[in-house]
């Protein structure tokens, strides 16, 4: 069986103010060529289809676009990330074309869709993104709720997958899950999914698997080595300078008859590279960085002296520039200081603010305070969007 694996599209997502969507669909053109091409028979979308969990109209219009697109020329099998609203994504899942089914239910994650080839059935799972303040009671045996952390939830629901699979002898199987393996290398564009301290689950946990598909990491990579073959896909493209050395592609797996996997990646398009430059302004302006005019551009001008116009002239020569910043070298009087992002990790603002308010570094139960004040606040701006 031949399955393209995929994740982490952020539809509607932006990229320092430019609207992706135009970038999104020609990635979403190459897919499904891509699944033509190359007569896939199983599509796999690990979560993170949608950016936000209320999305814009031209953004839902492209996404079934794509599905429609999709499930004409193969099944195709989708699960919610943390940037999905599970409720929104498999709200109509039982009315949607044949050939496409949105695992959304916590409920049902055990009940597979099962797809047959030359060699037999193979069972696709979904583990949708599993909150666990949301879940560690409906997950938990005989009424008592399980640990506060992701490796107990998402332990729990691979336990009920497993027990199903046990009851299905000669079948190959495929988790589909959105999580944080530990193992993978996190990039600095992903949401923060981060509960009572802990984000990562052991990739032990999926032991007992031919194929596991994450979503989540936006980076593409294998997890482990050996059996099973857990791998992230990555996104389709960069949303973070952190991402601009990063190759983006999807995952082409063979899956043989007895549960044997090879992957090939292919490499999605670039619609424009990403890429950094660190000079005076003269230097930035003199030629030498001229193949660099029609990249998105994150830009270091290092004068001891704030330049006159710099943002108009650095802009005349590179159209592109998203983020320009002036560091100076050399000044007379330089002061250490950190360049806040969208990006970077609250914690470690307010973790900052706490040694510049009090002289000295927060202290253990000061961060537990301040790691419990940002998981309400999280959870309460999710619950209101």
């Amino acid at each position: 069986m031949r399955i393209l694996h995929t994740s982490d599209w952020h539809l509607g997502r932006t990229l320092h103010g430019v609207d992706l969507l135009e970038h999104q669909r020609a990635f979403l053109d190459h897919l499904v060529e891509t699944v033509r091409e190359r007569e896939v028979d199983v599509v796999v979308v690990a979560g993170d289809v949608y950016d936000r969990a209320v999305p814009s109209v031209p953004t839902v219009t492209l996404l079934s676009e794509a599905f429609e697109r999709l499930s004409d020329v193969a099944t195709v099998i989708v699960t919610p990330g943390n940037h999905d609203s599970a409720v929104r994504l498999g709200f109509a899942a039982r009315l949607l074309r044949p050939g496409l089914h949105v695992l959304a239910s916590v409920d049902r994650l055990s009940e597979p869709v099962v797809v047959d080839d030359v060699d037999g059935p193979v069972a696709f799972y979904g583990l949708p993104y599993l909150d666990p303040d949301t879940v560690r009671w409906s997950l938990g045996e005989e009424g008592e709720p399980l640990a506060r952390s992701h490796e107990a939830v998402v332990g729990a629901a691979v336990a009920r997958v497993r027990a199903d699979l046990a009851g299905r002898p000669g079948t190959r199987s495929v988790v589909v899950a959105h999580a944080f393996v530990v193992g993978g290398a996190a990039s600095e564009s992903e949401r923060d999914i981060r509960v009572g301290g802990v984000d990562a689950v052991p990739s032990e946990v999926f032991a007992g698997f031919d194929y596991v598909a994450l979503g989540h990491l936006h980076g593409a990579q294998a997890v482990g080595s050996g059996h099973p073959a857990i791998r992230y896909s990555g996104s389709p493209l960069a949303f973070s300078f952190g991402e601009q050395r990063q190759r983006k592609s999807t995952a082409l797996v063979d899956l043989d008859a007895t549960g044997g996997v090879e992957v090939q990646l292919i490499a999605a398009p670039v619609p424009r590279r990403l890429g950094e430059l660190t000079g005076t302004l003269d230097e930035l302006l003199s030629g030498r960085f001229d193949e660099w005019r029609d990249a998105w551009l994150r830009v270091f001008v290092t004068d001891p002296v704030h330049p006159e116009h710099l943002h108009a002239r650095v802009s005349e020569r590179f159209p592109h520039v998203l983020s320009l910043q002036h560091t100076p070298v050399g000044a007379v009087v330089e002061r250490e200081r950190r360049v806040i992002t969208a990006e970077t990790d609250p914690l470690e603002v307010v973790a900052d603010f706490v040694a510049f308010a009090t002289g000295g570094p927060a202290s253990e139960a000061e961060l537990r305070v301040l790691a419990d004040a940002y998981e309400a606040a999280r959870a309460t701006l999710e619950t209101s969007a």
